[in-house]
C-alpha cells in the first residue's frame, strides 16, 4: 500500500513525514502541499481511498466543501471509500481563538453523501471542546 498524502501546510507535511519516519513507513508515502480549493494532481479512477480528517470542518462555506466532495469523488476507483470525519453541531460555523470549524449536521452529511452509498456514521469523541465528532464511510457504487 502508497499513501499520498496533501496538505495546505509545509510544516504539517514535515511533521507527518517524521511520523511515517519514526514507524518505518516513510517510503511507502508521499507529500505534496495541496490549496483543497483546487482539482486534486490525481487521474479519475485512480486511487482505492481517499481520507480526510477534519479538512471538511476548516473555513469553508458550505459550497465549497460540497465542490471539494464532488473533485474526490472522480478520483477513487469504482466501489473506492472516501472516508472523513467532522465536528457534529448542526450546519454553521465556531470560532476559538481566531480557529474557525464548520460543523456538520445529519443534512449536511446526507447531501455530500449524493452519488456515493452511505456506509456508516460513527460517532466518537477526540481532543478538546467542542469534542463530538463523526466519521463518515461512503463508497462509490460499482
Amino acid at each position: 500500500m502508497t499513501v499520498q498524502a496533501t496538505d495546505f501546510s509545509p510544516a504539517g507535511l514535515e511533521q507527518l513525514r517524521n511520523v511515517a519516519r519514526s514507524q518505518g513507513v516513510e517510503e511507502r508515502m508521499t507529500t505534496a502541499v495541496h490549496n483543497v480549493r483546487e482539482p486534486l494532481a490525481l487521474p479519475d479512477a485512480s486511487v482505492d481511498a481517499v481520507f480526510a480528517h477534519m479538512l471538511l470542518c476548516m473555513a469553508l462555506s458550505t459550497a465549497e466543501i460540497r465542490a471539494l466532495v464532488g473533485e474526490v469523488h472522480r478520483v477513487p476507483r469504482p466501489d473506492g471509500a472516501f472516508v472523513y470525519t467532522v465536528r457534529q453541531a448542526g450546519d454553521n460555523f465556531y470560532e476559538h481563538g481566531g480557529f474557525a470549524v464548520h460543523f456538520f449536521g445529519r443534512d449536511l452529511v446526507d447531501a455530500l453523501a449524493d452519488g456515493w452509498t452511505l456506509e456508516e456514521i460513527h460517532d466518537f469523541e477526540e481532543g478538546d471542546l467542542p469534542r463530538r465528532l463523526c466519521r463518515v464511510t461512503q463508497t462509490l457504487p460499482l
